[in-house]
Parts: C-alpha cells; structure tokens; sequence
C-alpha cells in the first residue's frame, strides 16, 4: 500500500494538517434543505473514501464519522469545518495573495459567489438555481485558492466538477484556469445518475455563471428579463417601439438568485410586476435591497395596489407570499386580466425543491424533501398539472405565456401533461406556448449578437464602476438600432436603478462589435491608470453559450437544436485564443442532460497582449453563435454574417445557406410520400 507520509511529502499545494474549528453559523443565513440520501453501503464507502483524499491522514479518524454524518444529514459531504470563519465576499484584489494578476482576480470572483448578500445557499457553495454550486465542498474550495495563490502565468488550474486537479505548465497565452462541470457520459446524462455521482463527490451542478465563478449576482439576468419584457410588449401587446410598458401588468414567480430581477426588471420597464414567491426568507431579500416596492400575503391587497398602478401608469413590483398556482386561481376566479405570465421558478429541478406544490407551505417542502420524496414527487406533479390548466385559461382570456428558460414546460410534460406537446406525442418539437428565446429573444436579441456582455471592477471601487458605465455608454449608438437605444438607457440609467448586489459589477446587452469596441476602451483605460483591472465575462445564457433545445437553442430549427457542437467549439475556441477563464458545463438552467453551456473570463491588464486577445477572442465568442444560426437559416442572423463577410473580408468568412422556395420543398415532400409510401 502507497505510503501517506510519502504523498504528503510529494506535495507541496495541500491542505494543513491542523483540524480548523467548526465555524458558527448564523441563523439568519438561508440553508440548503436536505435533498434526501440514495447510497448503497458500497457507494457510501466509496464517497467516504473520496471526501478524506483530501486531508491528511491524521485527520481521518476524526473526520470520517463527521463526514458520514453529514452525508446521512444532508444527502451531501459539504465538509462544513473547513468553511472559513466569519463573512466572505469579493474584496478588492490589492487584499488577495497571488503570484499573478488573474490568480488574484478569480478568488475575488469565487467569493464574490460565495457572499451572503449574493449566494442562495452561502454555507452549501450554493450561488443560485437551487443546485448551482462554485464547488462541491468547502475541502475544495480551500485546496482551489491556495492553488490561484501560487498560480503563475506559465501554468494552468484545471478544475473537474470542483475538484482542482492541479497546476499544469503552459504559457502566458493560454488559459489560467480551465473549468469542466457535470459532464457525464451519454448513458448516465439523467438526473437520477447525476445525484448518485453528486452524492459520491465526483459531480458538481455548476448552473451556468456558479461553476464558472462569473455571477454577478440578480442583476446578472435583470437586462434580459428588461429586453424580454419590453420586446414582448412590443411585439404581442401593440406597445410603440421606442414605448415601454405603462399600465401593463406582468405575472410570474420565483424570487430567487436569478428570478429575482423580475420586479427590478418590469419597474425598469415602467410596468406593474407581481410576482409570487413561497420562501419569506427570498422576499425579504429582495426588499431589503430595494428590488421589490411592496409586500403581500393577501390577494385582494395584492390586486388592489396592482391595480392602484395600473390606473395612474406608474411602475410597482409587489410580492405575493405565496404559491403561485393560489394566484392564478385567484386571477381565473375573479376575471382578472394579465397582459404577459410566465415562471421563473426552479423546475430544472422540480423534484429536489425547486418547484414548491399547491397547498404546502416552504417548510413543508423542505420537511417533505428529507422525508418523503415520493409523496413530495406526487404533490409536484398534481401542482403543475393545475398550474398549466390556470395557464391554458389566462390564455384563452388573451394573455400572452412565456416559459422563462426554467424547463417549466417540460416539468409539466414530465407530470403527465402530453397535450403540451407540440407535436401530441413527445416534447422533442417544443411545447404549445412559446420559450422566451424561441419567440422574443432568439429572433431580437440572439441572431444580431446582441447578448449578456458583463463586467467586473476588480478594485471593488465605486468611481471605477462609474467610469467604465460612462465609457460604455460612449460606444453605443442609440440611432443604430432599436435594441441599441434600449441598451444605451440601460447603461445611461444603470447606477441610479441601484443593480448592483455584491461586488462592483455591471452587465450591458451588445453584439460581437459593440463588446469588442467596450472591451478594447477599459483595457485602454487600464493602461492608462483611469481604472484598475477589470474583468470581464458573460452569461453562458448567450449567443454561442448554450446548446439547450428548450431555451437558447429554441429558435433553431434545423433540427441542430439537440446537438451541443456549438457551446463546445465555444468553450474551445476561447481556449486556443487565450481567454484568462474557460468553462464547459453540463445542466445550467434547464437541468442535467437538456443543455451544454460554457462560458469565460477575462482580465483586462492594460497589456497589448489583452488587446489582441480581445480582437480575435471576444469577435468568436459572438459570432460563432451567429454563424451557427445563419446555418440554421434565421434571417437576422444571415444578415449578420453577411455583414460580418463584407467587414473582414480576406481575414475570416463565414459559410452562408442558400434559401430554397417553401412551395418546392413542400411539393417535392408530397410528391415523395405520394409515390413511396415511407413511413
């Protein structure tokens, strides 16, 4: 047997030999619930096994029974003892160690994650989405930042599912830290073999920006829900196109890490937000931070101030405490009218608690988690069928659904709900209401290249955020498009809307030009002492970030929608051209085994280097997305791609589809079937 005296000797990055204190832990923190245990006696051994690898010896023999003990307790080793003492929050980078720039830049990205003011679950590495966690345990996440301590520009972290597998040499000019997340193999790609696998330590649900340590927090998605909200007025209410949506009444629920910028994003839009949320714990954070007005366990009150607003056209966002299915009920019962619903509820993992039932109470959820999976399951099932007969209702009343990218149609078509099927039979055609990217953002936003640009002002300074907001704004032209006018008020009106949570970061919608033009002007601004290093990401909810046929790849309809080629030649391509930062996960916000999404990081330094990183990096991180839905020939995106042709012409091309006549396709079908008989 290997000697671990001799391993320990062999290492020089591990974990210290003294067993910290177990740290306190406040009440007043939202705690994971426990998702329930489905080991065999072997298996249990096994993720035993894997939680010790990473102390030492001596530490094993107290360990383990406190490691089995929270693997029975909570369904997960979260190793809660080697979580540090006190708050952790993304601090200016001149207070992290670090023999490079970027190595100092992620650990503030990690904590910035991890913070009590932007985690969903803080003491479970739980950023937001239910599951989406930065690692899997706090033994990783300790081992990972004394690795980005000791990282220099001549190596590489890699990171497998939270595990940092080690330093490996490489050059200035790769990546400093590649990520991979969930990515299982074909036959185990479900749910039910993810949770073992997560259970046994080897998997980590990294969401899309937890695993990949970009989040910025709720206002990470508050411009999407903006431009959704106002393209849909627009194009389904009849709103003017430089209008907004005064005396418009928008429904949804879910006041979590992602859903909770619906009331900050429907205010911003001037209409009048009620959104449903069953956890107080949720509510109360979003009105303390000043992203919900009002506060209601009454529908009558609810609907009164609704209305209240509705009458004089100004803007309010109200919580409703409560199940959303009451609400609607409600709605149906009273003939109350609604111009947009959706959900933004977790039913990615409907199951696991992300989907609260009818008639059980946020306690009872988590009780019945821990307790009764099966009879949890059941009430889930029941719930949603109800939900989707309210929503059939409102719609035949003239209301315009949405599903807001949550899998809220396919939870309802797993309860049992085949008549939600487009098709009648299977949901591999979508489902009869719309995906918000299939109707509005796919064809507005995802085929021009207009997508959730972001950064962050590593300094943690509120004057450099102010700069780079301002110096943003230089590089839009409103008179361009209408989607550049709507990004410009967004970026002009950005520090008085308040959407900062966490550290000093900022997201901005722009197309492939539009990033670079900004991108090139801070690492400018860098070199010049204007502002301190920046970092910058993106949503992998983007253009080229995710392959999910029932979210970003919805408007594609080649039949290429179910294939993950381009959020891996994404994650690829930005590799080969030296992002700081790649990722490539499997889940994000629909689920294991429904999407494929990477993202970057990049940090701006000032040098030259950056700037050609950002000519070529940041031009293949949009256009490869576009490129692949002009194939999928999507008008907007052809016309990109042959404006991309002509602008870089002699230095990059695009392939473009040649567009046959309906009527000969259809003919030529019919004349086949005619004659062949195929079935």
């Amino acid at each position: 047997m290997i000697d671990n005296f001799k391993i320990a000797d062999a290492m020089t990055i591990k974990l210290d030999t003294e067993l910290p204190v177990m740290p306190e832990f406040s009440s007043d923190v939202r705690r994971a619930p426990c998702r329930g245990f489905r080991l065999t006696p072997a298996q249990t051994e096994v993720a035993l096994k894997n939680a010790l690898r990473y102390v030492p010896h001596a530490l094993h023999e107290t360990l383990a029974p406190e490691f089995l003990d929270e693997l029975l307790t909570w369904g997960r080793i979260y190793a809660y003892r080697f979580r540090p003492q006190g708050r952790i929050w993304g601090r200016s980078i001149d207070e992290y160690q670090g023999k490079c720039l970027a190595g100092r830049a992620l650990q503030v990205m990690i904590d910035n994650n991890l913070s009590f003011e932007v985690a969903l679950y803080p003491y479970e590495l739980v950023t937001y989405g239910e599951t989406g966690q930065v690692c899997q345990n706090w033994l990783q996440y300790r081992l990972i930042k004394k690795y980005l301590e000791e990282l220099t520009e001549d190596q590489t972290l890699v990171v497998q599912s939270g595990h940092p597998l080690g330093l490996f040499p490489s050059r200035p000019d790769a990546p400093r830290v590649v990520i991979t997340n969930a990515l299982m193999v074909g036959m185990f790609d479900n749910q039910a073999d993810w949770e073992i696998a997560e259970q046994m330590g080897v998997a980590n649900y990294g969401q899309m920006t937890a695993g990949g340590w970009m989040y910025i927090g709720p206002q990470g998605i508050v411009h999407g829900t903006f431009n959704t909200l106002l393209t849909a007025g627009r194009m389904k209410l009849g709103v003017a196109g430089d209008g907004d949506l005064r005396g418009k009444l928008f429904i949804s629920s879910g006041l979590g890490g992602m859903s909770g910028a619906q009331p900050k994003a429907v205010e911003i839009a001037n209409g009048v937000g009620i959104i449903a949320e069953v956890d107080y714990s949720r509510i109360k954070t979003r009105h303390d931070q000043g992203w919900v007005q009002a506060v209601s366990a009454d529908l009558a009150e609810v609907f009164r101030l609704a209305d209240e607003y509705l009458k004089k056209a100004e803007p309010i966002s109200i919580a409703y405490h409560g199940n959303i299915v009451d609400l609607l009920e409600y709605m149906v019962k009273n003939g109350i009218p609604v111009d947009l619903l959706s959900d933004q509820t977790s039913c990615h993992v409907a199951y696991d608690g992300g989907y609260c039932p009818q008639g059980v109470s946020f306690e009872q959820r988590t009780a019945l988690l821990a307790g009764d999976r099966e009879l949890f399951r059941k009430k889930v099932d029941e719930s949603l069928r109800r939900h989707y007969e309210l929503i059939k209702e409102l719609v035949a009343r003239g209301t315009y659904f949405f599903d807001y990218g949550n899998s809220f149609m396919k939870a309802v078509y797993d309860a049992g709900v085949q008549a939600i099927s487009k098709n009648g039979v299977d949901e591999k055609d979508g489902f009869i209401f719309p995906s918000y990217v299939e109707d509005i953002m796919g064809p507005e936003l995802f085929d021009y290249g207009y997508g959730p640009f972001r950064w962050v002002c590593l300094s943690g300074s509120d004057e450099d955020l102010a700069k780079t907001d301002k110096a943003a704004m230089s590089c839009i032209d409103p008179t361009r498009r209408g989607q550049d006018r709507d990004n410009y008020m967004w970026i002009r009106d950005a520090e008085k809307n308040k959407l900062v949570v966490g550290t000093k970061a900022r997201i901005l919608y722009q197309d492939a030009e539009g990033r670079k033009k900004i991108a090139l002007k801070f690492n400018a601004m860098v070199r010049d002492g204007v502002v301190g290093p920046v970092m910058l990401g993106r949503d992998h909810h983007d253009v080229s970030g995710t392959d999910s046929p029932f979210r970003e790849t919805a408007n594609i309809k080649d039949g290429s929608n179910v294939m993950a080629d381009m959020a891996t030649q994404c994650f690829a391509g930005n590799a080969a051209r030296g992002m700081t930062l790649v990722a490539l996960h499997n889940g994000g916000g629909v689920g294991i085994g429904k999407a494929i999404n990477g993202g970057f990081g990049l940090v701006l330094d000032g040098s030259e280097r950056v700037d050609n990183i950002i000519q070529s990096a940041i031009l293949w991180d949009v256009m490869g997305g576009v490129a692949r839905r002009s194939w999928a020939r999507n008008e907007n995106s052809i016309t990109t791609c042959m404006e991309f042709n002509r602008q870089y012409a002699g230095n990059g091309h695009i392939t473009l589809p040649y567009i046959p006549e309906e009527a000969l396709v259809s003919e030529t079908v019919k004349k086949a079937f005619a004659k062949h008989n195929p079935r």
